[in-house]
């Protein structure tokens, strides 16, 4: 890296020609969940600047620059406005095209040339909404992008409110007090406390953005019309039908009522404030509906109409461009293309939804993506009895995302389960950071549908497909299913009835074979069922409840799975209501197949709580066969048995360089800024920052030269090919091994060059024989940052024979990624040879996890093979890509 510049000379100098940041552009969320624009300074903001700080209080003002300051001078201003981007940065924020907070930090020269001083303020009338942790981060960002590593800030020691924004950042602080002024310094470099500290700033912002939507005040509904047949009218009738308990507005642009309501020409003409507008107007005219929102402050909009992104790259460019100013001006969107938004919530009542028919309240929150089929899968829910506190239909998900639904549903007091539809991941680092999370407390639910499928990733060639997506859900704790009807089964379970604390079944039943049937699936599905309890063909309601009562009590005994025919002659409410009385206060699960019914039918509904409305806990789910109720509650074991394991804390390994990692590749990125693959030499040399060591190599281009390198690096040794294709094939002979002398050598050198064709052969110390393994890391267009383990070879390549593990991982995480591909038990070893070390293997795991982790820059690293044997695990290949850094990573808090 270029020392930083030593005078304004220089440093004016450097930014001639400098790109603008366009990456430190985003759209961030204050703590009052509203959006705020930030983005670098340029000169076109002057007069904005001047604006702003006349428009701040003389308090402000002295706070900030130890003095009145009443009047920005031109030779200040000009010194604000223009910067490097690099050793002299400024960030604003604004709402419209008002600025409303300003950060810098600014290089200082003198030390080691490694710190910056780094001031922000805020307008009066926006302090207290957590603007300045905001700016702070991003600050920290831009400066370790540009080398910096420290920060300093000189604060009056009045200024509490400034002196608490540094103390709760996270970074560990220095103080230092000289006459009313303290010096704060600290390192910028991230760490798990800040990172923590960031991440739980994020997560209550979000989830009060969400809170802002989903529990609005008034409702505006834009196109609304007395047409039954239009979508305008549907939205109004399915609001007023719900009974929302604020102010519903239509907007019509001829009409002075619509459905007997007062009506408006525009969202400006209405006189009272509105929270949340539903759009169900032409594309085309979207735009000026937005303006009207924007003028009034409407803080969130769903927009129902189609035409955008679905419709092409014209509407994708429109979309954009919409989700643009609605952040600029602090809203939030829901679609294009949205089913719209509902809050069951007695207090809330909301339907902004295009859906007839909704499901009971419950304490159910679900997020789907497709409209159309939004409305198929509450028709679902209502008809198997599952309730529903909130649900969201984003469509297109131009803005608004699962993300952002998973931050509100996991400090909702309202919800206890969430259910999920995805058809793209969106942010999947994020995703999976926050269901991490939230799995730990609340269990999701989620369907993954093929829509969006992600292409191979760079240099691994490993497509994104259901196995790699399966086992991702599993390391976070999401309980995936394959289809609608799954989700459902599921869910009756786990929303309706306790969680199972084991793998013991028993199953009580009046039907032999059904029973049968019950317990061969349990055991399939890897539960431990006992032989089926037979009451007989003509027990009674009393007999049957008494049965599974008894099976409760029992020790031995987690779940019960009741396989019931009732007789015709006999009224099925009898069976049902003897049942619920069994099963009452009963801290195990029950599942039936009782009258082949789904979901949770009035029959077996526990009824209603004293909040009301609600189906109450203990409500037994019935299946229509053994097989799907014992899916059901197969899922809803694993998801415990993830629970109980304890959370993953991902340890830095010892003997890490992450400076000389650093150095090595920007000295990289600046010969060749567009990136590429590093050398073998600097492949090397990067792994060794990291603990890794290859044994020692040379490359050589003619028999005399290989000779020497033998010689110098000592023998034994191999020579083999350089190129990928022959160096992972061992049946193609790319590799001569065992070579313990000069003329072997010159021999292996002279018969391999001929067989490729090519005089560049590698030599390369030998190292113990043992067994190919291949650990890859890369950066997957849908998940982020990925880890995996598999043996090398043709047949584990042929069937994708790997594991995954998104980064960062724990110790644990690494050993159970060695142990989880289908060959992995050749490892082990047999009564004829010994086992390798796979805590060596583990180790190798964990670094290259934390390499990529540490270093978005590094896209890609094939270790392959790797010689496992009980001796340890020797990396003898290695490739590494690296590229300027990307900026859709986990950083900074931002909406993506």
């Amino acid at each position: 890296m270029l020392p930083p510049p030593a005078d304004d000379a220089a440093r004016e100098k450097l930014r001639i020609g400098r790109e603008y940041p366009l990456h430190r552009e985003a759209d961030v969320l204050a703590s009052d969940g509203r959006v705020v624009l930030l983005r670098p300074m340029t000169p076109d903001d002057a007069q904005r600047l001047v604006d702003f700080h006349g428009g701040l209080s003389a308090r402000t003002r002295f706070l900030r620059y130890f003095g009145p300051y009443p009047v920005i001078t031109p030779r200040d201003l000009h010194r604000f406005v223009v910067v490097d981007h690099k050793y002299r940065e400024a960030l604003i924020m604004l709402l419209g095209d008002e600025i409303i907070a300003v950060g810098r930090y600014e290089h200082l020269p003198e030390g080691d040339g490694l710190s910056a001083e780094v001031a922000f303020v805020v307008a009066d009338s926006h302090q207290g909404r957590g603007l300045g942790p905001i700016l702070l981060e991003h600050l920290a960002a831009a400066a370790g992008e540009s080398g910096l590593h420290r920060f300093v800030a000189d604060v009056l020691a009045e200024n509490q409110a400034m002196l608490t924004v540094f103390q709760q950042a996270g970074y560990t602080v220095e103080r230092r007090f000289e006459e009313g002024v303290i010096r704060l310094e600290f390192a910028i470099d991230p760490n798990d406390v800040q990172v923590t500290v960031r991440n739980r700033r994020e997560s209550a912002a979000e989830a009060r953005n969400v809170g802002n939507m989903l529990r609005p005040r008034s409702v505006a509904v834009i196109g609304a019309s007395a047409d039954p047949n239009k979508v305008g009218n549907v939205v109004l009738t399915n609001l007023l039908r719900a009974g929302f308990t604020g102010p519903v507005f239509p907007v019509h642009a001829e009409r002075t009522s619509v459905a007997g309501v007062r009506a408006y020409p525009s969202v400006r003409d209405i006189p009272d404030d509105v929270d949340l507008a539903v759009a169900a107007v032409p594309a085309d005219a979207i735009d000026a509906v937005l303006d009207d929102c924007l003028e009034k402050g409407v803080r969130a909009i769903v927009i129902v109409s189609s035409g955008f992104s679905e419709a092409g790259n014209a509407g994708r460019q429109r979309e954009r461009a919409l989700v643009r100013a609605a952040r600029a001006h602090g809203m939030r969107v829901v679609g294009p293309a949205a089913l719209g938004v509902a809050n069951t919530d007695p207090e809330v009542s909301l339907n902004a939804t295009l859906a007839p028919r909704m499901p009971p309240a419950g304490r159910i929150g679900f997020f789907c993506q497709s409209g159309a089929l939004g409305i198929a899968i509450l028709d679902q829910a209502a008809t198997r009895g599952l309730g529903l506190s909130t649900f969201v239909s984003a469509g297109n998900r131009a803005d608004l995302s699962g993300n952002d639904l998973l931050q509100y549903w996991d400090t909702d007091d309202s919800t206890d389960l969430v259910l999920l539809y995805l058809e793209t991941l969106g942010n999947a680092r994020k995703f999976t950071r926050i269901a991490r999370r939230v799995s730990r407390r609340k269990p999701i639910i989620a369907v993954k549908s093929g829509r969006g499928a992600a292409p191979p990733s760079v240099a691994s060639g490993a497509a994104v497909d259901d196995t790699i997506v399966r086992t991702l859900f599993e390391q976070v704790g999401v309980i995936q299913v394959g289809s609608i009807s799954e989700l459902f089964d599921t869910a009756a379970l786990i929303g309706y009835q306790p969680l199972p604390q084991g793998p013991r079944v028993a199953v009580v039943s009046n039907s032999t074979a059904l029973g049968v049937l019950a317990v061969v699936s349990c055991r399939r599905a890897g539960l431990d069922a006992y032989d089926p309890i037979d009451v007989g063909a003509a027990a009674d309601g009393h007999t049957l409840a008494v049965t599974v009562a008894e099976q409760l009590r029992r020790h031995d005994v987690d779940s019960v799975i009741a396989v019931f025919v009732p007789p015709v002659t006999v009224r099925v409410s009898e069976f049902a209501s003897e049942l619920l009385g069994a099963t009452s206060g009963s801290d195990k699960p029950v599942l039936t197949t009782f009258l082949a019914a789904e979901g949770i039918p009035d029959v077996l509904a526990r009824g209603i709580d004293e909040s009301g409305g609600v189906a109450g806990f203990g409500s037994i789910p019935s299946y229509p066969d053994p097989d799907r109720a014992v899916a059901a509650l197969a899922r809803a074991w694993r998801y415990v048995a993830w629970r109980a394991t304890p959370e993953p804390r991902p340890v830095r390994p010892d003997g890490i360089d992450r400076a000389a990692a650093r150095e090595l590749i920007d000295a990289y990125l600046e010969s060749e800024p567009s990136g590429g693959e590093l050398s073998d030499v600097d492949t090397a040399k990067l792994l060794r920052c990291y603990g890794l060591e290859l044994p020692a190599f040379k490359r050589v281009d003619n028999a005399d030269d290989a000779v020497a390198a033998a010689e110098e690096i000592g023998y034994p040794v191999v020579v083999k090919a350089l190129d990928v294709g022959w160096r992972h094939r061992p049946d193609l002979g790319g590799v001569r091994l065992d070579l313990t002398a000069a003329d072997g050598v010159r021999q292996a050198y002279n018969d391999l060059t001929a067989e490729i064709g090519s005089p560049w052969v590698q030599v390369q110390v030998r190292v113990p024989k043992g067994i190919g393994c291949s650990v890859r890391a890369s950066d997957d267009p849908a998940f982020g940052p990925l880890v995996s383990f598999g043996l090398s070879g043709v047949i584990p390549a042929l069937f994708n024979d790997r594991s995954y593990a998104v980064v960062p991982i724990s110790r644990e995480e690494a050993v159970g990624l060695v142990d989880a591909p289908r060959a992995a038990p050749l490892l082990n070893g047999d009564s004829t040879r010994e086992g390798v070390d796979k805590a060596a293997l583990a180790d190798v795991v964990e670094r290259i996890a934390t390499l990529v982790s540490d270093f978005p820059e590094v896209p890609s690293i094939v270790c392959d093979p790797i010689l496992s044997s009980p001796d340890g695990a020797f990396i003898t290949d290695a490739r590494a890509w690296v590229r300027p850094e990307d900026t859709n990573t986990e950083g900074p808090r931002r909406l993506w």
